[in-house]
Order: C-alpha cells, then structure tokens, then sequence
C-alpha cells in the first residue's frame, strides 16, 4: 500500500510517499480502508519533535512509527474474527488509539478504538476532520465545568480546536465570545458564537469585559495577560501546554491561592469512543459541523504541513486518499 512516512526528524519534506507492507488485522482489530485523514498540529510536532520532550513518545534518535496522521474516515474492508461492532463496508471515522498511523491507505485498528460509524449525510472529508480539534477542545472544557448562562471567551476561535470549542460551549449553553482574524469573523459567526472580536482591530483585554472562562486555543496568550478579563473565580484554560511552559506551576498556584485558576487539559477521556459518539449525535442533529479550509491529495503532504505550519489555516487541512484498485 502507499503511505506517507518519515524516517527522521526533520522539516515537512522529510515526510515522503513509499511503498510499505499493508497491515493484517489481528483477531480483534478492523482494516480500515482511508479516504481521509489530516495534517494537524500534533502531527507537525511529532515530525519536527519539537518540543524536543516529542522524542520520549516518538523515539530518542529516529521515528519508532514511520507513519503520522491521528484521525480518518472511510470504510471496513476487513475484520478479525471476534469483532462485533462492525462488519465490512461499513463506513467509519474516528481516531487512531496512539495518533498516529492514518497517513496511508489503510490502517489496522482495535474495534475499541475511538471509532464509529459515519452519519449518513457527511462525506469523508468531512468526518475526517471532526474528531481530534474536537476531542482535544473536550478535554480542555471538561475541568472548567462549563455550565448555561457562563460567558466564555474563546481566543483561536478559527482554528481546528477552536472552532470546535466554539459549537462545543454552545451544546454547554454557554454565550460563547470568539477571537480571531478578520477573514473568520463570518465563518465563526456562523458556527453559533453570540459576539465575534477581531483581534486586529480590538484587543479583548483592554475592552472592559470580563468573561467567567477564558479558553486559548492556541496557547499564545498568557495568564497574566488574560486575568484581568477574569471575574472573580473565573478561569484560565489553555489547550496546548508546549508553548507556555509556566502554566502548570500556575495550576498548582492558583489552585491554593488567588480568586482566578488555572485549569489544564485532562489526558484523554478514558473512554474517548464516548466522545466521538457525542460528536456524532450533534452533527445528525445539525448542531455541529467540521470546518475544512483546504484539500490535498495524499501525495501534496509536504505542501499540506507547510500550510498547516503558516498558522493560518481555518478549522482543518484534509488529505484526500485515492485508493488504487486491488
């Protein structure tokens, strides 16, 4: 099968198309034949291993697996001989148990893998891009304990955490307030935001507001920055802990003193299927939807990532994957 792979640490062109076995699933697990998948943040980082930490998940000196990509779409075309949960041709999407693995035309995955079925109305582009913005914007919300009525603003609110953030507080009942560029204020408009700021025309911590969350879905802000626009008791959430070092000697600080926390993300849900199992309701019921700024096929991953790594893409960049016949 092809598959995009990398066998060093590098820029974006040491990922390269190659020829590799194409995977047996064991008595438990389903092949999945991709016709989707991502080039995300978490995928950069795992390449570059940048931050340098990277290496104690990927490998000290060289990748341990050669394969990147955490979330897909597209269907069962194969499964072990126990499994029960879903039979071939079944259309799937979902992410793969250690995020990686699904930049390629087919993967081998545990049928308990935070997988399910499609809804019926979404096309693989689109399910390949709902679930890890998603997840990682859950795992941000869940220790804030967002409740109806609490305003919460949302800095990054276009990018693929964000604007799942923004429909996620939204299913909260939140009255969310985005942060972006110019070019987005629509697109987050229309994704359920009650109040849209451009931070290059206003600066939301001169403004006079204040917010009982503030959400950084980017991680280029900073407590100290944001804690102004805090009521008393509110919180300070931060999705990416790579780039703001301090924030997890903040959390144990601000958990003893002060009237304004810090809340980091939890790991994963232990049981994450429930979390793409939510995701699915709330698109069959039209109350959320995945953002796709740009499309490559498989072979343009290089051109995907230096996209993905200007930090000017809206919501999703998606690999489309044309499957030779067999």
């Amino acid at each position: 099968m092809k598959a995009a792979i990398y066998e060093k640490y590098g820029p974006p062109d040491v990922e390269h198309l190659a020829e590799v076995d194409k995977p047996v699933p064991k008595d438990d697990e389903v092949l999945v034949k991709i016709h989707a998948t991502t080039v995300n943040r978490t995928d950069c980082g795992y390449r570059g291993a940048k931050p340098f930490f990277m290496r104690a998940f990927t490998g000290l000196v060289r990748p341990r697996v050669q394969i990147l990509g955490s979330e897909l779409a597209g269907e069962v075309d194969a499964v072990g001989p126990v499994v029960t949960r879903y039979k071939i041709g079944d259309r799937v999407f979902g992410v793969t148990a250690d995020g990686m693995g699904a930049h390629a035309e087919f993967v081998c995955l545990s049928e308990d893998t935070p997988l399910a079925t499609m809804p019926a109305s979404m096309t693989f582009e689109e399910a390949a891009a709902v679930c890890v913005g998603a997840i990682q914007a859950l795992t941000c919300l869940r220790p804030v304990a967002l409740r109806k009525g609490q305003r919460i603003l949302i800095y990054g609110a276009s990018g693929s955490v964000g604007t799942a953030a923004v429909q996620l507080a939204k299913h909260f009942g939140a009255d969310v307030t985005a942060v972006c560029n110019t070019k987005n204020v629509e697109i987050v408009r229309s994704l359920g935001a009650d109040a849209v700021i451009d931070y290059t025309k206003e600066d939301f911590t001169r403004n006079g507001q204040t917010y009982d969350v503030i959400f950084d879905a980017v991680g280029k802000h900073s407590f100290r920055r944001c804690r102004g626009s805090l009521v008393r008791g509110g919180t300070y959430a931060v999705a990416d802990l790579g780039f703001l070092w301090q924030n997890p000697f903040l959390a144990l600080m601000t958990s003893v003193i002060g009237t304004r926390r810090v809340k980091l993300p939890f790991a994963r849900h232990p049981d994450a299927k429930k979390d793409v199992l939510l995701l699915k309701e709330l698109i069959e019921v039209g109350r959320y939807r995945a953002v796709i700024d740009r499309c490559y096929p498989l072979q343009q991953v290089v051109d995907a990532t230096v996209y993905v790594e200007t930090q000017q893409k809206t919501g999703n960049v998606v690999l489309t994957i044309k499957n030779d016949p067999v």
